[in-house]
């Protein structure tokens, strides 16, 4: 993406940045409706309608942020409602839940890194190359982060809700007391560098991963 300005990056990053937050939040809401709750579907979330699932900051402004700083590339839509009261077999069904949208963002990488396969063996040229070239890029990068990111073993994030389902009953409740510091935790990890160096190895081998399976 070096080749492109910072409004070329924008603009060929707004349709899989859209995808890749936005799927990943319905995967958890239609996922949940699988396993008998109904809340997203209800309150009209359970749509790839971008509009539905925008959060001004995490959508729009941490994204542009992130790109016009460097080519880190960040972001979160509005987290889909869930109700656990909902669900046959709590415990069980959330691990599923909670793993739905680290998976859809995972099969998403692996779409844009097949986008760019194509590209490669069709030949094609110019504006064009460059600009799918571009979209596939920043797809994967943004469904890898996301992915590995979401999947870090700490609530809120999707890891911690997984990891909780796993635990024992006792140690479960102890990992889920954790939430109410988990953003706090999150935001000190990130702003040190320290969650970068313990998730930078996970991403570089999940990218090599994704792109091994689309022949690159």
């Amino acid at each position: 993406m070096q080749q492109l300005t910072f409004v070329q990056k924008l603009a060929v990053a707004v349709i899989p940045v859209l995808f890749a937050i936005t799927l990943h939040e319905v995967a958890h809401g239609w996922v949940a409706r699988r396993f008998g709750d109904r809340t997203a579907e209800m309150l009209g979330r359970l749509t790839i309608n971008p509009i539905k699932h925008i959060d001004p900051l995490g959508t729009i402004i941490v994204p542009a942020l992130s790109l016009m700083l460097g080519n880190f590339l960040f972001g979160w839509a509005k987290p889909v409602p869930v109700s656990v009261r909902n669900m046959r077999n709590p415990r069980r069904d959330m691990i599923f839940v909670a793993a739905a949208g680290p998976a859809a963002n995972l099969i998403m990488a692996v779409m844009w890194a097949l986008l760019a396969r194509v590209v490669v063996v069709a030949g094609l040229q110019g504006g064009v190359a460059v600009f799918l070239l571009g979209m596939a890029q920043i797809g994967v990068l943004i469904n890898v982060i996301l992915a590995v990111f979401n999947m870090f073993p700490l609530p809120p994030l999707d890891g911690g809700r997984v990891l909780a389902g796993l635990l024992p009953p006792a140690q479960a409740a102890r990992l889920e007391s954790l939430e109410r510091y988990g953003l706090v935790i999150i935001i000190a990890l990130l702003f040190t560098g320290v969650l970068w160096r313990i998730l930078g190895p996970v991403m570089s081998f999940v990218n090599d991963l994704v792109l091994s399976v689309a022949g690159f």
